[in-house]
């Protein structure tokens, strides 16, 4: 196991805030034992919420999706981007109202549970997360609706996803491609703006020093955590190389090969 420390506080921590693609799996396959790791998670009174920038799956898709690989938790433990996009979009327009979805099914779902429904004309907002689905009159109808005036956001800037074959372009991609067509930059709700984090801090109950965060890429998980002050480890089975690691100021706390090597600190 690697490790990089900066600090020795971490018997301070009272709960862990987890990423999910790159941490606990790849596409279908989880990495380590993962049953295992969550149970001593909980055996020793540490509370866990898994905080994704991935938009393509709702809460309850996640919770069968982790149960599927033996982990069980509740809905309040599970906080993805589109999640953060609705309570984004809700501040603003509690009424709800029509916008523009470039996405999947965890996106739309969730939108929808705030009131956001899909619709191509008179829109409050256009909403760009992954979408596989993408084609190109997709495309175009969003980028003519961002030129005419409507706000762009974005669910996260993740230029790629981990999969089990390897890197593949993830919704960063399709940001870019908008922003080269309207010489628009979107408004980023997921990582590594701390607004997912903020949520997860309050339903834990805890301040930011209290919490380590667990993160495969820089940019994005261990940038927003630093930014509200929170402790930072990152496993190296995703995005982000020992030598990134090396490169990135302030470096994490803590820099281990994968999630289980962090019961080695609590």
């Amino acid at each position: 196991m690697r490790r990089l420390f900066r600090t020795t506080k971490l018997k301070s921590i009272k709960a862990l805030i987890i990423d999910m693609d790159g941490v606990i799996w790849r596409g279908e396959e989880p990495i380590g034992d993962l049953p295992f790791i969550f149970s001593e998670f909980d055996r020793r009174g540490v509370k866990i919420i898994l905080a994704t920038n991935n938009a393509t799956l709702s809460v309850d898709q996640y919770l069968k999706k982790l149960s599927r690989f033996g982990v069980r938790l509740e809905s309040w433990q599970i906080i993805n981007s589109p999640l953060a996009v609705a309570i984004y979009l809700h501040k603003q327009f509690p009424q709800g109202g029509p916008v523009f979805n470039v996405g999947e099914e965890g996106l739309v779902n969730t939108l929808l549970e705030f009131g956001f429904y899909q619709a191509d004309r008179d829109i409050l907002a256009v909403i760009v997360g992954l979408d596989r689905g993408l084609t190109y009159d997709k495309l175009k109808q969003a980028a003519l609706l961002i030129r005419s005036g409507k706000p762009f956001i974005a669910t996260n800037p993740d230029r790629t996803l981990p999969t089990p074959q390897g890197f593949v372009p993830g919704a960063g991609s399709i940001l870019a491609a908008l922003e080269a067509a309207t010489d628009v930059k979107p408004v980023v709700i997921g990582k590594p703006s701390p607004e997912m984090y903020r949520v997860a801090l309050e339903r834990l109950g805890i301040t930011p020093n209290e919490v380590l965060v667990v993160g495969d890429r820089l940019e994005t998980d261990i940038a927003g955590a630093q930014a509200l002050g929170c402790y930072t480890a990152l496993v190296l089975t995703g995005v982000s190389s020992i030598e990134d690691a090396a490169r990135w100021n302030p470096q994490p706390d803590l820099i281990v090969d994968e999630l289980s090597s962090v019961l080695e600190v609590l």
